[in-house]
């Protein structure tokens, strides 16, 4: 009996032996396997953090114009930008020991076991604010055992790389709160209209309750359950000591005020400014697509919102919804380049293809200010006389020929000045200087405007037959506006990634590229155009404009047989408009060819509405004297027509009209002096306060 009580003995002792060994390689093989988790957790570093975040776009006063997303409306808040009072009532309700625990709360892990265990099914959820973290940003929501594996590791990946404040900030930007309203930020906008920094108590309680379940404790899809929520959460934020419990009385008694709305609809706001503005993101900021759509981006741009519906308003006003015309507008400020209105068709709806700068047109008579800016730098002046008459061009020994003509086939036939040939838009005078410079040199000047558009060494080049882009016609101008500084057209100012740190800013160069007194000369010939005489002639190209202007201006007109522009600027605003088919058919109706000349005085006139009347102010290196028009010589006081004119100083003429003088006081008859005041007659208001 003694030897079978010892057998048993000796056997048990071997059992229990094994299992302890057993049990002893399996504790070693499981701490090995925890250590080579944590191992490779480290290795791998910490996990990318990057989601879909709301691109905005907004105007120069900071309105947000336009947003992208995924779906998934989204913009992140720094934590010390969040209401204290949300961060708390998170914690509470969600994670109570969220700073204490390592990413595991395995004394509420244990609890949640037994509660489901007392109901036979899944009755309570343990998972940490960093577990739901991990889920939201790399798994999906399945129940499965593979998923919570992956969730437990991406946990101990994130709190072995992030501080705890990294992973409250991230869980609280990611979070879903109903509505399409992920993270705190997009649903304080949604539910209360405010910053989520704004909210008080009582919405922030409301808030953190909503995730729990978004379909049942919105407060728009029941107030009741909303409330119920929120006043456990306002009890539990009272037994942490994050409230008094006067607090919750205070807070459950509040009124609340719902909105419901998501701030940022106003897509439809300038929509080809908005796609220039991408074009610009991807093109000169080398921005991949899914950073400017989904990476959180805060695009400054310049659009001026109410230049912007000034624009948009007096193209619908002036094009005939009977005709096909299409039309591009851009206006800029010449100091900075940066565009403060832009159109780029009448219907984004129907097209998208933005007109204002994707459109290559003939830019007609709009480029003669440039080819007349390169003949002063070759020794023209105003006053320099070519003689105005049909005119046969021979080349190539008489195997080529060009025969320009003038609008309406009429011409001086006799010599007229540079001054009457930019407001006459004489095309013959403009040949005529265009091969007399060279070929090449327009080509050259026009690069030196900042025009990229490819330019043919044509004879017919001065009459704008190589076509440029609304955009670069606008900044063209903006050089002579502001007396020859590079400036390019300027969309975007600034560019925040979703950290709100800069990753863009733009710089105002101020390199000087024209000469400042011959960019003043040129752009002072330019307001000939709207002068209601200069010469024999009974009207210039802008006349039918001057009953409309109150201010002064200079500009351009331009047409050829299928485009219609009318370009000009004061000393604060620039504006390029083109009207025309988009399939280049040619403009046979006489109301057709105003349309870019009535759009743009009506639209600069509101613009300016508010500002003060500016004239050009003359640099050194200029003076300005009366000329008589047909001349182009110094005015005396018998001329019936003068005109202020400015040239380079000792370019001057010095010698007097004859013209007008009564023929018996022609000998004792002396030259009135030309720095006297000129003659009133049809001269408009707006001009008699501003002597050029």
């Amino acid at each position: 009996m003694e030897i079978l009580t010892d057998q048993r003995f000796r056997k048990t002792f071997k059992y229990l032996r094994a299992l302890f060994f057993a049990a002893l390689i399996m504790l070693g093989i499981s701490i090995l396997l925890v250590i080579g988790i944590l191992v490779y957790a480290k290795v791998l570093g910490p996990p990318p953090l990057t989601v879909p975040q709301s691109s905005l776009i907004m105007a120069d006063d900071g309105t947000v114009i336009g947003e992208s997303h995924n779906g998934e409306k989204r913009y992140w808040a720094r934590l010390e930008d969040m209401s204290p009072e949300l961060i708390s009532a998170t914690i509470a309700i969600e994670d109570k020991s969220f700073y204490e625990h390592n990413g595991f709360d395995y004394k509420r892990i244990a609890g949640a076991a037994l509660a489901d265990l007392k109901a036979m099914a899944k009755v309570q959820g343990a998972s940490t604010i960093t577990q739901q973290y991990a889920r939201n940003l790399f798994l999906a929501h399945e129940k499965t055992w593979k998923r919570k594996l992956r969730e437990a590791f991406y946990t101990i990946r994130l709190e072995m790389n992030y501080t705890k404040d990294e992973i409250l900030e991230g869980y609280l930007n990611t979070i879903y709160y109903g509505n399409g309203a992920y993270g705190a930020q997009a649903a304080s906008q949604f539910y209360f209209g405010k910053d989520t920094g704004e909210l008080t108590l009582a919405e922030a309680s409301m808030l953190a309750g909503i995730p729990k379940g978004p379909s049942i404790y919105s407060p728009l899809s029941s107030l009741e359950k909303a409330k119920s929520r929120q006043k456990i959460i306002l009890t539990t934020m009272h037994e942490d000591g994050y409230i008094q419990k006067a607090d919750i009385e205070t807070a459950l008694n509040e009124q609340i005020t719902i909105i419901g709305e998501h701030p940022h609809n106003q897509t439809e706001t300038a929509p080809y400014f908005q796609d220039a503005v991408r074009s610009a993101l991807k093109n000169q900021l080398k921005l991949d697509e899914r950073t400017i759509e989904t990476g959180g981006l805060k695009v400054y741009t310049t659009l001026d919102l109410k230049q912007q519906k000034m624009a948009e308003d007096t193209v619908e006003k002036n094009l005939s919804s009977e005709s096909d015309i299409q039309t591009g507008l851009v206006a800029m400020d010449p100091k900075t380049g940066h565009v403060k209105a832009l159109v780029g068709g009448r219907d984004y709806e129907k097209s998208s293809f933005n007109r204002a700068i994707q459109a290559v047109r003939q830019p007609g008579s709009t480029i003669k200010p440039l080819l007349y800016y390169a003949a002063l730098e070759n020794g023209f002046t105003p006053a320099t006389m070519v003689r105005s008459e049909p005119t046969t061009f021979r080349f190539d020994d008489g195997r080529a020929e060009y025969s320009p003509h003038n609008f309406n086939s009429k011409y001086a036939d006799g010599e007229i000045t540079m001054m009457q040939a930019l407001a006459l838009s004489d095309n013959i005078y403009a040949v005529k200087t265009h091969l007399f410079l060279g070929e090449d040199t327009l080509v050259d000047t026009v690069k030196k405007f900042g025009i990229s558009s490819e330019m043919a060494e044509v004879p017919s080049l001065a009459l704008g037959t190589s076509g440029i882009r609304v955009i670069e016609l606008a900044g063209a101008y903006s050089m002579l506006a502001n007396g020859g500084k590079d400036v390019s057209p300027v969309l975007i100012t600034k560019v925040e990634n979703h950290k709100g740190e800069i990753i863009y800013e733009n710089k105002n160069r101020t390199e000087q590229i024209l000469k400042p007194d011959l960019a003043f000369v040129t752009a002072h010939m330019m307001t000939g155009i709207f002068d209601r005489r200069l010469n024999g002639y009974t009207s210039v190209t802008g006349s039918t404009l001057s009953d409309e202007l109150t201010r002064p201006y200079a500009g351009k007109s331009g047409s050829t047989e299928t485009d219609s522009w009318m370009a000009g600027f004061s000393p604060q605003l620039v504006t390029a408009v083109w009207t025309g088919y988009d399939q280049g058919q040619k403009i046979e109706l006489a109301a057709d060819k105003v349309y870019a000349k009535d759009i743009w005085a009506e639209f600069m006139e509101e613009a300016h509405k508010g500002l003060p009347v500016k004239g050009f102010k003359s640099p050194k290196g200029t003076v300005g004297v009366y000329i008589e028009p047909e001349s182009g010589l110094l005015a005396t006081q018998n001329c019936p027509v003068k005109r202020l004119t400015y040239f380079v100083s000792g370019t001057e003429p010095t010698e007097y009209c004859s013209s007008h003088l009564p023929q018996y006081e022609e000998s004792e008859q002396k030259p009135d002096d030309h720095k006297e005041e000129r003659s009133e007659e049809d001269v408009p208001w707006f001009r008699k306060f501003f002597r050029w």
